[in-house]
């Protein structure tokens, strides 16, 4: 990563994430009784346990489609600031901005197709994945090694760690005393 983007992590406040394509694999899944199912990486959840643990970045969710499955893995990651069935996230963003007290340079998003880009290109830190459209990649400062849905939210979580120097104290929960 570059300086630049370093610099810039350092400042976020709050990472908010799409879903279809950056939490999940981006593939819609139906079973014959009309069930919606998505996949979840268990890293991309421990990436996002440990952001909010061990530094002061808050994470939200703001997403195009509706769904129960959205929601209860929110539930499950303490993420509380959901907000679905927008395709205008930028106006959906702006509706809780006020109670958010921040600032633009002190917001990250992450995102892989064109509706992410009315918040990717007004915040602080513009992050995608390499599966993402094209023309999104283009206005993204940091692009993750990893897909959406396998390990590209913990790429970005760990970027933020690290940036902020809380990395160290993350890892070392998980480490012997003597190698922390």
């Amino acid at each position: 990563m570059t300086q630049q983007t370093l610099a810039l992590a350092k400042q976020i406040k709050l990472l908010i994430l799409d879903v279809d394509g950056i939490l999940s694999d981006g593939k819609l899944y139906y079973d014959n009784h009309g069930n919606e199912m998505k996949s979840f990486c268990t890293q991309d959840g421990q990436g996002i346990r440990s952001l909010q643990k061990y530094s002061d970045v808050r994470v939200a969710i703001i997403t195009g489609r509706k769904s129960e499955i959205v929601a209860r893995r929110a539930k499950e990651l303490g993420v509380d600031l959901v907000i679905q069935g927008r395709e205008d996230k930028w106006q959906a963003l702006q509706e809780v901005f006020d109670q958010l007290n921040l600032k633009p340079e002190e917001i990250a998003h992450m995102g892989d197709d064109w509706p992410d880009l009315s918040i990717m290109t007004r915040v602080g830190l513009a992050l995608t994945v390499p599966n993402a459209h094209a023309s999104v990649a283009e206005y993204a400062h940091w692009v993750s090694h990893r897909n959406g849905g396998d390990g590209a939210v913990r790429e970005a979580c760990d970027l933020l760690l690290q940036a902020q120097g809380h990395y160290r104290a993350a890892i070392g929960q998980h480490l012997p005393p003597e190698q922390a």
